[in-house]
């Protein structure tokens, strides 16, 4: 038997820690309008608020070695001790403080803000014993008791939500039941049900973003959580009884190698989690997790309007020179472009070319023949913010740097080389003055303001120098990002943007770290619309960088599909823009000034999501329709894109309030109408886009 041990609410949040006889500790969360509904005789053990598995556990039983290390030796000792409640500048803390009688103390600490729709939790693990300890798992956080809302089983009541990712597909929602999952409790209960899964590396976007979601098809209630964490993690939906739990944090011994050694009087703190719990679908629960990366994002720098970058990747292709960046700039000055990147190649050997040399930064004098300053100068004059592309973590085959073995990352004493590169050893005081010369010096010398970090390799599952290659890797990801912080503190007023080949770091650690991010390398595909819809569920729009590759060839209707993608995030111009015609470049200008008005819904809104369940995204079928209301509601744009085949001639998608169509922008003048709340929309071919820009209507 279980009991409330206290109850704090949270904005629309209850907050519930429960005690058993043994004094074990555990949180439900609830939405505070429904925890009078949660049912009191559902059959199941308090899930521990700290997992934690120290070197020499005996497992759970029920065939748990090997598959899972929760619920073992250490987890189950743990009791409570003491909880705190603090209040400081809008913000509650909560730590619960929990002991196993071995001089092994858990501080739990839940963190919110007012006005959030989520809150943060992680836990530190002291070692107050006399004795070191080898800590092999320890979870961000624990959340026990799914669904309250249900008696028993809760049969085929319940979805587990993933997000998968890989290279240029970033961000598919994934749904399954937990009947599919196999977490159906066996008819004693006593074998343990687990679905890990998580990713390996340094590229914490690989496989899976760092999140996941319950929801009580019945209730219509969901449970959300995402990780803060830019090395190996882990996440767990567990079950053994009526109840479901899930948990996550680093990658565990089993998962990730990781293991670390506490000493006497030493702690661990483990990477944040962010949660929730809310009334509705899948979306609306991401679009509360993210009120926690956004309140982050605006302590960073707060745009007043978001910009219109310039990248000129997809114009040189790696070769950008003085006279090729000149000729970019006597077409689009004037025209409303913010910040111009000059991309990869900058620093190209003549012989070896740019992508086997990165990890020298030398400046190419064959493309720069007056010096990298007279460019610069060039890209102000111009009325540009001037930006810079590194990839400063890496280094390359042809690279002087390449060589140097002593300040390179190791696996089992060699060194580790992925395809054409190594990887520096980020904790190294040599690697660190190296880097502040090469790039923050360089940044500083000629005055950049934009700074894009592309990162193109994994280290994998880890790296001498610790206890396990898990803890190095989790070493050396912090040294990285401390490096990051090292170059926000020196040129403050830098705008760095988190690229890895595409979208393979856009995890929340990072993203507080940079002011926007990559949002994928599918720059020409026709899927691009459907990648940037995605990464509304994890990152938040205004970080989200989505390129339009213009070209020469492209038709009214494939520039207007193109620029309607970049409303989804920030817009990132690139291509062919010295050979496009006065009637492409009038569409083009159109389009920006179509940006310009939606900004602030871009920046200070919520998501809502519409159209065809989407198998295929190299040859999608159907449509999307996104709709993305100011956080005010006063204003809302409604951005639809087609695909192959099955889409209807007429979309309707329900809008709500007393709106009127304020401005749109589309291809064929196409036939748009707002009745009832409910906006009308003529599509009249494949790969065609419409954006309608929405005001509430004044009496």
């Amino acid at each position: 038997m279980s009991r409330i041990l206290s109850e704090y609410i949270f904005g629309d949040i209850s907050v519930r820690y429960l005690i058993n006889e043994a004094g074990n500790v555990g949180i439900e969360i609830l939405p505070a309008s429904l925890k009078e509904k949660a049912v009191q005789d559902k059959k199941y053990n308090i899930d521990s608020l700290v997992q934690a598995y120290i070197k020499g556990d005996d497992f759970s039983g029920g065939f748990a070695n090997g598959h899972t290390m929760r619920n073992g030796q250490s987890t189950s000792v743990l009791e409570y001790d003491s909880q705190r409640a603090d209040y400081n500048n809008g913000t509650q803390i909560i730590t619960t403080v929990l002991k196993n009688g071995n001089g092994h103390f858990a501080r739990h600490i839940l963190k919110y803000k007012e006005g959030l729709k989520a809150f943060e939790v992680n836990t530190i693990y002291s070692n107050k014993s006399d004795k070191a300890i080898d800590v092999e798992m320890l979870s961000s956080f624990s959340l026990g008791g799914l669904t309250p809302f249900i008696e028993g089983e809760a049969y085929e009541s319940m979805n587990v939500h993933r997000i998968r990712s890989c290279w240029s597909n970033e961000g598919r929602l994934i749904t399954e039941s937990v009947e599919e999952l196999q977490l159906e409790p066996s008819w004693s209960q006593h074998g343990v049900r687990s679905e890990k899964f998580g990713q390996i590396g340094s590229m914490p976007v690989r496989k899976y973003f760092p999140f996941v979601a319950v929801e009580d098809t019945i209730t219509g209630v969901v449970w959300a959580a995402q990780l803060a964490c830019a090395s190996s993690w882990q996440m767990e939906v567990y079950r053994r009884d009526d109840a479901l739990c899930v948990s996550g944090g680093l990658a565990d011994f089993d998962f990730g190698h990781w293991m670390k050694t506490l000493q006497p009087g030493e702690e661990l703190e483990t990477p944040s989690a962010y949660l929730t719990v809310g009334r509705g679908s899948v979306d609306e629960a991401a679009q509360r997790l993210l009120t926690i990366p956004k309140d982050k994002f605006d302590k960073i720098n707060k745009f007043e309007r978001l910009p219109v970058l310039f990248n000129e990747f997809c114009t040189t292709w790696g070769y950008p020179s003085h006279d090729n960046i000149k000729k970019i700039l006597d077409i689009i000055k004037g025209r409303g472009v913010d910040c111009f990147v000059i991309d990869a190649g900058w620093s190209a050997d003549n012989e070896n070319g740019w992508d086997t040399t990165v990890g020298d930064w030398v400046v190419s004098p064959d493309l720069f023949p007056q010096g990298l300053g007279e460019t610069v100068k060039m890209i102000k004059d111009a009325g540009m913010l001037p930006g810079i592309w590194f990839e400063f973590e890496n280094c390359c085959s042809k690279a002087k740097a390449y060589e140097d073995e002593t300040h390179l990352l190791k696996r089992n004493g060699k060194v580790i080389t992925s395809g054409v590169r190594r990887f520096w050893d980020m904790s190294d005081p040599f690697v660190v003055d190296y880097l502040t010369e090469k790039v923050i010096c360089m940044l500083k010398q000629y005055g950049f303001k934009y700074l894009k970090v592309d990162y193109n390799e994994t280290i994998g599952v880890g790296c001498d120098g610790y206890e396990s290659l898990g803890e190095g890797l989790r070493q050396r990801v912090l040294a990285s990002q401390a490096f990051f912080a090292k170059i926000r503190e020196e040129v403050s007023d830098i705008i760095i943007e988190n690229c890895s080949s595409g979208g393979h770091r856009l995890e929340p650690s990072m993203m507080a770290l940079c002011d926007m991010a990559s949002f994928s390398d599918a720059h020409e595909c026709n899927e691009i619309p459907i990648i940037a819809a995605n990464l509304h569920r994890v990152i938040s729009p205004c970080q989200s960088q989505i390129w339009a590759v213009l070209r020469k060839t492209d038709s009214r209707k494939r520039i207007i599909y193109s620029i309607i993608s970049t409303f989804l995030g920030v817009m990132c111009l690139s291509g062919d823009v010295y050979d496009l015609d006065k009637e492409q470049w009038d569409v083009i200008d159109e389009g920006i000034s179509f940006y310009h008005s939606i900004s602030d819904i871009i920046l200070n809104g919520t998501t809502t999501f519409f159209g065809s369940k989407l198998k295929g995204y190299r040859n999608p079928k159907g449509w999307q329709g996104i709709v993305r209301k100011a956080d005010n509601e006063k204003e809302a744009v409604v951005l639809i894109h087609t695909f192959n085949r099955d889409f209807p001639d007429s979309i309707e998608i329900p809008v709500g309030g007393s709106y009127e169509i304020h401005k749109t922008f589309c291809t064929f003048g196409n036939n748009i109408s707002l009745k009832d709340g409910c906006l009308s929309v003529q599509m009249k071919e494949e790969f065609e886009a419409v954006a309608v820009c929405l005001k509430l209507r004044k009496y």
